[in-house]
């Protein structure tokens, strides 16, 4: 069925839909693909409905000011059930009478039908969202009124509650269940050609198709196939709904229309899925084990003519250690307080909610790289929230930066400690990472990052900062199995973590080893670098992979050995020796002394102009600091930096 002058050009595309199924089986053949369409599901009315019945004759009572019409079908479904006990013409008048809202189109087509005109009509993307930000704007007033939800399927927890928080008295009404197929034969054998590696993409067009979906694959006892080969399969979702169940079960949407409707969702596979699914498959992650070559996922079958823009970026080249026209530069902490722009953010939120807040968080990054023009945008993020979901307790304390309320001191404490197996208490960062790529210039790279080994089993065991790690190298050097036994939950965490990240869009990953800088060579080569060693070998190969310490510029060859593509050098040592240290065969980044931004903008020329001949244009030099920006520093200061990196180092 190959067709290279069609979008999809033969790619295997697997999809749910049961009521307009051979519909969507012709849209996908037009755009080339071989459709695999199967019935996922069937509506079931209750033959029986006592609380439609009940709800009726509230309605009629004068108990009911508002109704919310979640479907087409269970609008219609509700008044066949209904009018079985009531007289239907008597209670539609009562429906006409009160508040109806509908919850998009379909619902709305169905009261129309019954000659009735909602009193609200729910925008796209016609979520529950929706529903309850129209309320907020003073459309309709719930606060004090008694509030009926026809269900959509299954009770909408979410929904009632926001409901009920508004001042509400809410109840639902189920109207029919959802259920399996009669004949479950062809959904059967597209769940297992799934699991198998045999579709290239799912499109899901209903959130209750991902439950029944799960539901067949558990039965057939293949769920755990099923979600690893979901990790490398284009996974399509109609809309917002149906995204939130993906998230629910574990499972993560790669891409929405724009408007929610089948045909459009062909139409955004048409468009986007051939290079979509060489990106996720070239990041495919299979969380516990290496990540396959390329070549063994079939890349090479579906790979788009052209690289991603991203790809041929300064920053990317650098890290390849490819030429380049100029040095590229990004700044640790770039977007941070020394900006107002940050301040002005931060000051609506604790730091710890603007962390697990995705919207915000990409809006402070792209305003930063809007705003300094930088080569690179690292995500907004901190290294410790990803330890909360292992059972670590943490807060910002005003004042006092993080604290641990339940610090690790002992074998014992080791293992309580939880290894971060799935990524849904942690699902806010990947969702940063989303948005930042989403809103970023598409040839501008995304950069993920987390806290190395070191690090954190140093904020877990002192409780919070340190001066002299007296805690973590007690552990350390008393119970060494202890301490293997953290370093290596933290290791393993911090792959799938990364992993995570790099599968969520970001093309480059940073470990940040703020604090290894304490120890030794002898101690970093005994107690730090086999887990390192592990963690790195876990990412993907063609994935840049940015090794940053400080503090100890002893520790370089180290550091290199225990791997990373580029490797971070402080002010500590001069460039070109850092290099020699790490090693030609690898890119560096650095190194100037964040202090040197508060000099005037002569010296800042002087120092970069200095670091740029250390480096000697050699490929793979990546222009930073030996640290982050320091809250204090004048903005100008910044981008006078920047300018003279730009204009001192084009070849």
């Amino acid at each position: 069925m190959s067709n290279p002058t069609l979008p999809l050009n033969g790619l295997r595309v697997a999809a749910f839909e049961s009521r307009f199924a051979a519909e969507m089986a012709r849209l996908i053949e037009r755009t080339g693909a071989e459709p695999h369409v199967s019935a996922s599901l069937r509506e079931v009315p209750l033959t029986e409905n006592p609380d439609a019945v009940d709800f009726a004759h509230r309605l009629i009572s004068g108990e009911i000011d508002i109704v919310i019409l979640m479907t087409g079908v269970g609008t219609k479904h509700l008044v066949t059930q209904i009018e079985r006990h009531v007289d239907r013409q008597r209670f539609l008048n009562c429906l006409t009478d009160i508040t109806t809202i509908a919850r998009g189109p379909k619902p709305v087509a169905a009261l129309r039908e019954l000659g009735i005109t909602p009193t609200v009509r729910i925008g796209e993307p016609n979520t529950w969202r929706d529903v309850l930000k129209t309320i907020d704007q003073g459309v309709v007033q719930v606060s004090n009124q008694s509030v009926v939800v026809q269900e959509y399927g299954l009770p909408n927890a979410s929904l009632i509650a926001g409901l009920e928080a508004r001042g509400a008295t809410v109840r639902s009404i189920k109207v029919y269940n959802w259920d399996l197929p009669v004949d479950c034969g062809p959904l059967e054998e597209n769940v297992r050609a799934i699991a198998a590696g045999e579709r290239d993409v799912v499109l899901f067009t209903s959130a209750h198709q991902v439950v029944n979906v799960l539901r067949v694959a558990d039965r057939l006892g293949i769920v755990s196939s099923l979600r690893q080969a979901l990790r490398r399969t284009l996974i399509g979702s109609i809309g917002p709904t149906t995204s939130e169940m993906l998230v629910d079960c574990d499972l993560q949407s790669d891409f929405e229309p724009q408007h929610a409707k089948m045909g459009q969702l062909v139409q955004a596979t048409a468009e986007r899925a051939v290079e979509l699914l060489a990106e996720k498959r070239r990041r495919a992650v299979w969380f516990g084990t290496t990540t396959p070559s390329t070549e063994a996922q079939g890349d090479s079958a579906i790979a788009p003519s052209g690289k991603p823009a991203w790809y041929d970026s300064l920053f990317m080249k650098a890290c390849r250690q490819e030429p380049v026209s100029r040095t590229p530069i990004w700044l640790m902490r770039q977007a941070g307080r020394y900006l107002p722009e940050y301040r002005e953010v931060r000051a609506r939120t604790t730091f710890l909610e603007l962390c697990k807040n995705p919207a915000l968080c990409a809006e402070v990054m792209l305003t930063t790289v809007n705003r300094l023009g930088v080569d690179a945008a690292i995500i907004f993020s901190d290294l410790l929230p990803m330890l909360e979901p292992m059972g670590i307790e943490l807060e910002f304390a005003h004042g006092e930066g993080p604290v641990i309320h339940n610090p690790v001191r002992t074998a014992q404490d080791v293992d309580r400690v939880l290894e971060l197996e799935e990524l849904g208490g942690v699902d806010f960062v990947m969702e940063t990472v989303r948005q930042t790529r989403d809103g970023l210039a598409a040839d501008l790279p995304v950069i993920g990052f987390a806290g190395a080994p070191f690090t954190l089993a140093s904020y877990v065991i002192e409780g919070g900062s340190s001066r002299n790690y007296l805690l973590t190298k007690q552990l350390m050097y008393r119970d060494q199995g202890a301490w293997d036994a953290l370093l290596g939950k933290l290791s393993r965490s911090v792959a799938r973590y990364l992993n995570g990240q790099i599968a969520a869009g970001a093309q480059v990953v940073q470990l940040f080893d703020s604090w290894v800088g304490c120890l030794g060579p002898d101690d970093y080569r005994r107690f730090v670098l086999p887990h390192v060693q592990a963690l790195i070998e876990c990412i993907p190969a063609d994935v840049p992979v940015i090794h940053f310490g400080t503090g100890n510029p002893a520790l370089l060859p180290l550091q290199a050995q225990a791997g990373g593509t580029v490797v971070g050098v402080d002010w500590r040592i001069r460039l070109d020796e850092g290099w020699k240290l790490v090693g030609h065969d690898r890119g560096v980044q650095g190194n100037l002394d964040p202090l040197v931004l508060f000099a005037n903008r002569g010296e800042i020329r002087r120092q970069a102009a200095s670091i740029l001949e250390q480096a000697g244009g050699r490929p793979g030099h990546i222009f930073n600091l030996g640290h982050g920006i320091l809250p204090q520093t004048p903005v100008e200061n910044v981008l006078a930096l920047i300018e003279a990196v730009k204009e001192l180092s084009a070849r």
